[in-house]
């Protein structure tokens, strides 16, 4: 989640999911009790807790984009390229990335010296394959879609694979250099490569992919020490990391949490050192809990539902009438002062403020803005084509607190429009999750993102473009467009990024015209920390910086 993790989160309300998708947080009085301070330790010795969700799958970087596996597969993996806290972009395992003259092709030669956790040598081979298994359609990996720049992409989404062949358009020439030939110019590639599908792998996960992931093998700050599946995921200090962002505490511990009002309670009674998931009831007061500390910053994250395409009455002309109709008919601001309590800030796009060739006067923002009378102009229009009955339902897991928001936008939507409109509450982010990317959610459904690497870009290819539809990516509404997949293709051979980016907003105006998703706000990176633990800042993503905090 994706995290330089594209993922989808399911937290607060106040927290999207992105990235990766969106992930279930709160804890349960069984599992959220010692906080890894009980031993007495402090500062560099000390093991920080932290509020996580359990993982939708097991921890693959292929096949892991919403935040809960995200936030470990981060700490346990070191890519070519790392970000820092601020998103800039720097060399991790890649000594250099090099592109011919129109950005085509990347000659990439590896630091040595790097080495996975078991003590097997991180080579070229170590990306190649990694890239090549999580591509190949046989493997059903949920990152495959973002190799489809890769020349041979196509090549590996073909029926009778083995699910071993390799992308044709990489190229190893030995242990430390290798070569990708993209299908068209992408001057974005080399902070693509920062994703945590692009992760590498050591051999030991192709002789047993199931088991790996229950116990995987990283070559990060961290190194995997114990998974019990809903209570806890704990990671050690790898002290023969070599990279630019070194643990400065002894170790992490992702407790499980199924709601963020316990994960909240542990925190101010010290028995949990951080959450990023602030529970609706605290949202007007915990920046002013003596209990507790506390950080509210502007975010990269983004909320919004998706309306999928096979939903009755919502494709074609009809669809376009409802979906601007019911975005129309949602009052942000209302929601996000009353509901968010400020901690939000209503959506002018699909992207972020925080990131750049973000623009809040596209042309279609109009549909993002609280206009009721021509929400019930279109949906009157939309009946004319054909009468809409039965009811209008939004899925959201109830574990990642958000509960309040789709109270609130049903209700609007039952007095604006007239409709019957209810939500469908999911108990686990699992089990939401797992329908969404089965295809047997029948409803609306809660979504978000999170952004894998600082571009405009993350936020519109891995979450609407055609290759990532049909369980191929982030596309869980199955939304296909080919004028904005044209648009992103051309975007990515710009010359240079405000070329680009000029493009990509030009993409964003089909998608506020179509509104495969309906975007509700950007949210603020929400988050407390004990009494005596430090250094808790959000990245920019809002994620906190695990690897710098410490305790006294």
């Amino acid at each position: 989640m994706q995290s330089n993790k594209k993922r989808f989160m399911a937290m607060s309300a106040a927290v999207l999911s992105a990235g990766l998708l969106l992930a279930g947080c709160g804890s349960t009085s069984s599992n959220g009790g010692s906080n890894g301070s009980a031993s007495g330790s402090t500062g560099s010795d000390s093991v920080i807790t932290i509020a996580n969700g359990e993982p939708q799958n097991p921890l693959v970087p292929g096949n892991t984009n919403e935040t809960t596996g995200g936030n470990v597969i981060d700490m346990l993996f070191s890519g070519l390229v790392g970000f820092k806290p601020d998103g800039t972009p720097v060399n991790e395992v890649a000594d250099k990335i090099t592109p011919n003259a129109d950005n085509t092709k990347f000659d990439i030669t590896l630091k040595s010296g790097w080495k996975f956790s078991d003590g097997s040598a991180v080579t070229s081979e170590s990306f190649t394959k990694a890239w090549s298994y999580t591509a190949n359609a046989k493997n059903g990996q949920l990152n495959s879609s973002f190799f489809s720049v890769i020349k041979g992409y196509e090549d590996l989404q073909k029926d009778g694979l083995k699910g071993d062949e390799q992308l044709s358009g990489l190229t190893v020439t030995d242990d430390t250099h290798f070569s990708v030939e993209l299908n068209e110019s992408n001057a974005v590639f080399p902070v693509i490569l920062g994703y945590s599908g692009y992760y590498p792998l050591p051999e030991s996960f192709y002789k047993d992919p199931k088991a790996f992931g229950e116990s995987p093998i990283g070559n990060g700050p961290y190194k995997f020490k114990s998974w019990k599946h809903n209570a806890d995921i704990i990671l050690e200090k790898n002290d023969d990391y070599p990279g630019a962002f070194k643990a400065k505490n002894a170790g992490l511990d992702f407790k499980v949490y199924t709601s963020n009002d316990s994960s909240y309670a542990d925190v101010q009674s010290g028995n949990l050192d951080v959450s990023s998931n602030v529970p609706a009831t605290a949202l007007k007061t915990f920046q002013k809990n003596s209990k507790v500390n506390s950080y509210s910053k502007a975010g990269s994250g983004t909320a919004t539902f998706t309306i999928p395409q096979s939903l009755e009455h919502f494709s074609g002309e009809e669809g376009t009438l409802r979906r601007q109709a019911i975005s129309m008919a949602i009052d942000r601001e209302q929601i996000t002062e009353k509901v968010l309590s400020g901690t939000a800030t209503p959506a002018k796009d699909f992207t972020s403020p925080m990131t750049a060739g973000y623009s809040d006067s596209l042309k279609g923002n109009e549909n993002l803005t609280y206009n009721p009378d021509k929400a019930k102009e279109l949906w009157a229009k939309a009946d004319a084509i054909s009468k809409f009955t039965g009811t209008f339902t939004i899925a959201y897991n109830t574990d990642g607190g958000t509960k309040p928001l789709y109270d609130a936008i049903t209700n609007q939507l039952k007095n604006t429009l007239g409709i019957d409109a209810t939500t469908n509450p999911v108990p686990t982010f699992q089990e939401f999750r797992a329908a969404i990317t089965d295809r047997t959610m029948k409803s609306a459904f809660r979504g978000g993102w999170q952004a894998d690497y600082p571009s405009i870009e993350n936020y519109l290819k891995p979450i609407y473009s055609s290759s990532a539809a049909d369980g191929k990516g982030s596309n869980d509404g199955d939304y296909k467009n080919p004028a904005f997949d044209n648009l992103l293709n051309e975007a990515a051979k710009a010359s240079d990024l405000d070329a680009a980016n000029k493009l990509y907003q030009q993409a964003e105006e089909i998608l506020l015209n179509d509104l495969p998703a309906i975007p509700l706000y950007n949210s603020n990176a929400n988050g407390v920390y004990a009494k005596g633990v430090k250094n808790v800042e959000p990245n920019w993503k809002g994620v906190p910086v695990f690897y710098e905090i410490t305790k006294e």
